[in-house]
């Protein structure tokens, strides 16, 4: 990384520095692995790499078949360039089995199959936890139209059906996952892309046989190494740096 690039932003996985052409940025992808909304913390050697390159294989993937999103190409084994966006303040969270805060909400049994995939909307705001938004604070508060709302959905079915066939495929179950979306603006006219990420930092993965957890929650839960999750998803789909990285986690106080 060059001192001298000017950096955007920074949040718990992932840093943004300025781009080289206008329109542009570079998304850095870090070590860090954070839960509980950053209470519990440590530092995972070669996460960032490891979800570099799941990314760009996700997001490669849905250029392919037609979603929009805001990858370009990956620049190295840590960083790739990425579109500049309006980010719409909101998580959008997919859900086709019962688990985390549902589960408790609703007193179901995690694996519970859903009746039908449920989109649910998170305010994007550390200080508030993200809380649960319902559509009619998204509209009343101006964080997106009735028609952005509708596209949204539409998308974040388009993204399930996608991420479920290929980890099915590999046999692995998509339980939830979380994307954001963001306007790219062409003149006047505006469209919604895919944006942040797409890695085991945003989805919930179990393995088909055993009920393995293959994603952030061995890290929430104390459940083994982190590490080795990840590396077994990245193997199962093909996706595995030609050079890892030493992987050790480091807790930090």
């Amino acid at each position: 990384m060059s001192p001298r690039r000017k950096k955007i932003y920074e949040g718990k996985a992932k840093i943004l520095y300025e781009g080289p052409e206008p329109g542009t940025l570079v998304q850095y992808f870090k070590d860090d692995a954070t839960a509980f909304n950053a209470q519990k913390k440590a530092t995972i050697e070669g996460k960032g790499v490891l979800n570099n390159r799941l990314c760009e294989f996700f997001m490669q993937g849905l250029t392919n078949i037609g979603i929009p999103n805001h990858f370009i190409r990956r620049l190295n084994m840590r960083e790739q360039l990425i579109r500049q966006v309006e980010i719409i303040p909101l998580e959008v969270i997919v859900r086709n089995f019962a688990a985390g805060s549902i589960a408790k909400r609703l007193g179901m049994e995690e694996g519970t199959a859903l009746p039908r995939p449920i989109v649910e909307y998170s305010y994007k705001n550390d200080a508030l936890g993200d809380p649960l938004v319902p559509e009619e604070y998204i509209v009343a508060f101006g964080w997106a139209n009735q028609q952005d709302l509708d596209d949204i959905v539409s998308l974040a079915l388009r993204v399930n059906d996608f991420l479920a066939g290929v980890f099915y495929g590999v046999g692995i179950k998509l339980v939830d996952f979380k994307i954001e979306i963001g306007r790219v603006w062409d003149g006047d006219f505006m469209r919604l892309v895919v944006a942040d990420e797409i890695s085991p930092d945003s989805c919930r993965l179990w393995d088909v046989k055993t009920g393995a957890h293959l994603d952030k929650d061995v890290f929430r839960r104390d459940l083994g190494s982190l590490t080795d999750a990840y590396t077994e998803v990245a193997k199962r789909l093909g996706v595995l740096p030609t050079n890892p990285e030493p992987m050790k986690p480091t807790l930090i106080n």
